[in-house]
């Protein structure tokens, strides 16, 4: 057989490697939160860095992302060379071996400086399967103004009861300020974070030591009757249709007196580009009620390889630059240094961001107290804070969810809503063969 030389091929044009690296896309899948957007904004200077890359950008509202990139993963579509997850999917899909493990990272990229309790909940038996892009944990957000003309102090460590009276007092619809504003919207990622959060706090668990659905316990009703009267009397309106993104642009219009949220708000609430009160934003803990355990939880939204990617190496290169120190020096530069992504990295909290965002110490706070393991004043067989880390959890957590954002609109009341949520996570366990 004869051999061609490389150089007639090169030729003749036939030799193209060079050709297919320099046409190299990245598809790159996100979510629409604010830190995501801006990622993508400044991706010119990734793209800069590497002029043989190119990235393709698939944004989607948070609930549609994990339902694609689910489909995606478990089909093994490869649609996708960087997904954005969390610590809910990445050990589930890492222990599948549907992701690329982060293993050989440069030593410029210190891992070290990772906060451990992030590392943790992105890793299987210490491999880690995807790189932080933020971290956050559960802050009470509430109107320094509206408090001070209400004679009100919001207490060093709050209970939901306590923030409960305060909306009452603060709640002025006819002037569309309205007293308390959390999340309604349908989903495990969306009102069922916030709701298993509050339900932890008044000493529930989502299934006893013997996977038993817990639904109808004294602490579920009494944490679902707040939510369901809390909102419904001092919440504004539409509220089954407020996720994140809606309650985050009703606060920042001035409309809500008290907010209880993820802490990677903090930079937007305090923007004056995209928020009227931003003078006048107050910080306080998560709200406990007869616990604190489980009462703030822990996330991250963090980049990832699937196994499917065809495009590895390049991906790679892009996801340990956007969770790398120089992408937060970056944004400080471009954007200031009260919004560079938060929660992942112990060297963002120093002496400059701490002055520079009012929101830093709390947030830190909040992300050192969360602990996954005992999330509940109960014992538990589970991972998880404001979710459950098995499989089956986001079917029933979405399917729960709906039934929540049913009682909270009136069809149906709250007593039905926690019957109905027992029955469908008891099948869903049952049919999952529980317990293993």
């Amino acid at each position: 057989m004869t051999t061609i030389p490389k150089t007639l091929l090169l030729c003749a044009g036939l030799f193209a490697v060079g050709a297919s690296q320099a046409a190299q896309t990245i598809t790159i899948a996100t979510v629409n939160n604010g830190d995501m957007i801006r990622m993508q904004r400044l991706s010119k200077v990734f793209e800069k860095q590497h002029p043989d890359l190119k990235l393709n950008w698939v944004v989607l509202e948070e609930n549609v992302l994990r339902q694609r990139l689910t489909t995606d993963i478990a089909t093994q579509g490869g649609q996708f060379d960087v997904l954005t997850i969390g610590t809910y999917e990445t050990p589930l899909w890492g222990a599948k071996n549907w992701l690329e493990p982060m293993r050989d990272l440069p030593a410029s990229y210190d891992l070290e400086d990772i906060i451990p309790s992030v590392r943790q909940g992105l890793s299987v038996k210490d491999t880690l399967y995807a790189l932080p892009f933020y971290g956050e944990s559960t802050v009470t957000y509430y109107r320094t103004d509206l408090f001070k003309q209400a004679g009100l102090s919001m207490p060093e460590h709050p209970t939901w009861s306590q923030l409960g009276e305060f909306a009452a007092k603060l709640h002025h619809p006819d002037k569309e300020q309205y007293g308390m504003c959390l999340r309604g919207k349908a989903g495990w990622g969306e009102n069922m974070a916030l709701l298993s959060t509050m339900a932890n706090s008044f000493g529930a668990r989502w299934f006893d030591e013997q996977w038993q659905p817990e639904l109808t316990s004294p602490e579920w009703t009494a944490a679902a009757n707040f939510y369901v009267n809390t909102l419904r009397n001092y919440g504004p309106p539409g509220v089954s249709s407020n996720g994140f993104n809606e309650t985050l642009a009703l606060f920042n219009s001035g409309k809500c007196a008290i907010w209880v949220d993820a802490s990677v708000a903090g930079s937007f609430t305090t923007d004056k580009t995209q928020s009227r009160v931003a003078d006048s934003v107050g910080f306080a803990p998560a709200p406990v009620e007869v616990t604190d355990k489980g009462s703030s939880w822990l996330y991250a939204w963090s980049l990832a390889i699937p196994a499917t990617s065809r495009h590895k190496d390049a991906a790679m290169a892009f996801i340990t630059w956007a969770t790398s120190k120089d992408y937060i020096q970056v944004v400080a530069r471009e954007d200031g240094i009260t919004n560079v992504p938060p929660g992942t990295r112990t060297s963002t909290y120093n002496e400059a961001y701490l002055k520079a965002a009012p929101f830093a110490k709390v947030t830190l706070q909040m992300m050192q107290h969360a602990d996954p393991t005992h999330p509940s004043a109960k014992p538990v067989p589970y991972v998880g804070i404001q979710y459950v880390t098995i499989g089956e959890f986001q079917a029933i957590g979405t399917a729960v969810g709906k039934l929540f954002s049913a009682a909270l609109t009136g069809q149906m009341p709250v007593e039905q809503a926690l019957s109905s949520a027992q029955t469908t996570t008891s099948r869903e366990m049952k049919r999952a063969g529980y317990p293993k």
